[in-house]
Order: structure tokens, then sequence, then C-alpha cells
């Protein structure tokens, strides 16, 4: 089936991978996450994992900037995370160590994306660096 695109209703149930630069601290190397849009994705997360790497990642995606669409929980997750809220205009709005089982966590100002990535990374991106997506 060389040279044919994979149909839109299959395209969104496959996985997606983006790089996320941060534009503003361009030294870091930019981490690969998975770019995660649907119900599913954004419930399951990093539920029942005990480690991630330091390059892996997930990228929840909201449909708009809010504070409670954006919230997390780390019911069920056993290891820690760090964890960045990105607005629309692609900015880092708030940032946190998120701790195993804890029941929320929210971002101080209205996020469309979580960044969801290896602990050892919490320094990468600060509050208020602007960041770019790219596919993978």
């Amino acid at each position: 089936m060389t040279g044919q695109q994979t149909p839109p209703r299959l395209r969104l149930l496959m996985p997606h991978f983006i790089h996320i630069h941060n534009k503003t601290n361009a030294f870091q190397s930019p981490v690969l996450v998975k770019y995660c849009h649907t119900i599913l994705c954004r419930a399951v997360g990093f539920t029942f994992r005990k480690q991630i790497a330091p390059d892996e990642g997930l990228l929840l995606v909201q449909g708009r900037d809010s504070r409670v669409d954006s919230s997390i929980h780390m019911l069920g997750v056993w290891t820690d995370l760090a964890v960045f809220w990105i607005n629309s205009d692609l900015e880092v709005v708030d940032k946190v160590l998120a701790k195993p089982w804890r029941p929320a966590y929210f971002s101080r100002k209205a996020a469309r994306y979580v960044l969801e990535i290896n602990p050892l990374r919490l320094e990468d991106y600060n509050i208020g660096d602007r960041v770019e997506f790219i596919d993978a």
C-alpha cells in the first residue's frame, strides 16, 4: 500500500508522538511525548507505571484553557512526575513535582496542555517559557 495515507478515523486511534522544544531555554534537549487527545489516553496516562524513561512523556490535550479541565490525579501512579501546564499560547503557566497517589493537582492558571515527564527533567521548563510542538 505504498503512497496511501492512513484514513482520518483510524489516525485518531493510532499513537501520535511529538517533540516538545523549549524555545526560551533552547539548550535543553527536546522530549518525545505521546500526544493524548482522547479521553481514554488522558484517563489512563501513567496509571500503574512504576517508572518512566528520562526521554518519555505524555502531553494531555484539553479542548480549551481551563484550570479544572487541565487538573490531573496521581491515583494508581507509582512514581513522581514532573508536570507542566501549558496554555494555548504555548507558554508554561505552572509546574509541580507530582507525588504518587495524590488525588488532584490543579494549575494556578488556566491551561490547555499538561506535560507529564520524568521527574529528573523538572528544571527543563520554567514558568514563562515558550514551547514548540513538532511532529516526530
